[in-house]
C-alpha cells in the first residue's frame, strides 16, 4: 500500500505521547493530521479484550465490551503518625466518591492540614503527594472537633477533594 493511499493515521499505546514519535509519522505521512479523538489506552485494552477473546476456545463471536475506567492507585489522607489513611482503594470504578469524619488529634487545634496522597505504601510520606489544604476550626478539646473529608472521581478522571468542620460549617 502507497503511503499517500492512507487516510487516517491512529496511534495507540504507551508511544502515541511521545512528541518526537508523532513528528516522525507526521513527517512521514506528508502532514497529515494523526488521529486523536482515540483514547490510545482504551484501545489498547479494547483490543486486548477482543484478541483474548477470539483466542479463548468455543467463542465463535466477540461479545460487546464495555471498558470501565480505574483508579490505578489507592488514594487517601494521611493522619497521624505519617499513616496513609485510604479512601479509594486501587481499581476502583470511576466515577466514585467517599466522605469518612475525621477527629481533631491535639487540643484547642485552630486549623487543620489535609494532605491527598497516592500510593500503596502504608506511611504516607513514602507516596506521592498530590496536594494539600487547610481549614480553620474552633478551638476545642481533642476529639471534639468532627472534619468530613470527602473524595470524589468524576467521569472525567478528575479528583476532587474537600473537608468541612461539622460544628459550624467551614470548608
Amino acid at each position: 500500500m502507497d503511503k499517500s493511499s492512507v487516510d487516517d493515521v491512529v496511534l495507540v499505546g504507551g508511544s502515541s505521547r511521545i512528541p518526537k514519535v508523532r513528528q516522525l509519522l507526521q513527517d512521514f505521512f506528508k502532514g497529515k493530521e494523526l488521529c486523536k479523538s482515540i483514547n490510545p489506552d482504551e484501545a489498547v485494552a479494547y483490543g486486548a479484550a477482543v484478541q483474548a477473546a477470539l483466542l479463548s476456545e468455543g467463542i465463535k463471536t466477540v461479545p460487546n465490551l464495555t471498558l470501565q475506567d480505574v483508579t490505578p492507585l489507592s488514594l487517601a489522607k494521611s493522619i497521624k503518625g505519617d499513616i496513609m489513611d485510604v479512601l479509594i482503594p486501587r481499581n476502583t470504578s470511576i466515577p466514585f466518591k467517599k466522605t469518612k469524619t475525621y477527629e481533631t488529634v491535639e487540643d484547642n487545634q485552630r486549623c487543620v492540614l489535609t494532605e491527598v496522597y497516592e500510593g500503596e505504601r502504608i506511611r504516607a510520606s513514602e507516596n506521592n503527594l498530590l496536594g494539600f489544604f487547610r481549614i480553620s476550626i474552633p478551638p476545642a478539646p481533642r476529639g471534639h472537633v468532627p472534619i468530613k473529608v470527602c473524595f470524589s472521581i468524576d467521569a472525567d478522571c478528575i479528583l476532587n477533594v474537600s473537608a468541612e468542620e461539622e460544628t459550624n460549617g467551614n470548608n
